[in-house]
């Protein structure tokens, strides 16, 4: 299992990198968004890679990033997705935005990426649903990086929700929909009243 590479870039194109390890060049297959964030020919770069082993192929994908591997991962596991399906829908959204498509069901935007069609998007949705994290989806969908407090807040906030009778997804949306009218909200319990009056 080879968990990740560092080397130098000989070549790069959008859908491949290969990295000079030691005299040894390693092709590995990457997303349009790693792609973005590699370095030019000649520069040193490490990459975290996943170890695909068929009975007749050994393939590497790369990513520049934890969250990306992540993602990628998970989305292999879904029945009918393979590898370079997963690395096209990483192509096609980043991380975040796929995590916000799948926390809140839409089908239409997972569609929308080349090779997915409605039928996969909706087993996306079911296989993958339960393994998001409501607070990503949160912060994906706001486009800021939150403290350590104000992930607290949501968090609490949402258990607290749920605490109420609430399920998970209704929870976030209340909590969402709380943030959108007052941003500056900075404490669980005016989070959670604002959240039970706009619900």
């Amino acid at each position: 299992m080879i968990a990740f590479l560092q080397g130098t870039v000989v070549e790069k194109t959008p859908s491949s990198v290969v990295l000079d390890v030691h005299g040894v060049g390693y092709e590995v297959f990457i997303s349009l968004n790693t792609y973005d964030r590699l370095p030019g020919s000649g520069a040193p770069c490490r990459l975290l890679t996943h170890d695909y082993v068929r009975e007749d192929a050994r393939t590497l994908f790369g990513f520049m990033q934890a969250e990306e591997k992540a993602m990628f991962e998970r989305l292999i596991t879904v029945s009918g997705i393979g590898p370079k399906l997963a690395l096209s829908a990483l192509s096609g959204l980043t991380v975040a935005d796929l995590s916000l498509a799948i926390a809140e069901g839409n089908v239409k935007r997972l569609s929308s990426i080349h090779g997915i069609g409605k039928k996969t998007a909706e087993r996306i949705i079911v296989e993958l649903r339960d393994k998001i994290d409501p607070l990503a989806a949160l912060a994906a969908r706001s486009g800021e990086a939150r403290t350590s407090e104000q992930t607290i807040m949501l968090r609490d906030a949402i258990l607290a929700l749920g605490s109420l009778g609430f399920p998970q997804e209704q929870a976030r949306k209340m909590v969402q929909s709380a943030l959108d009218a007052e941003p500056g909200i900075r404490e669980t319990e005016a989070l959670l009243r604002k959240a039970l009056s706009t619900k």
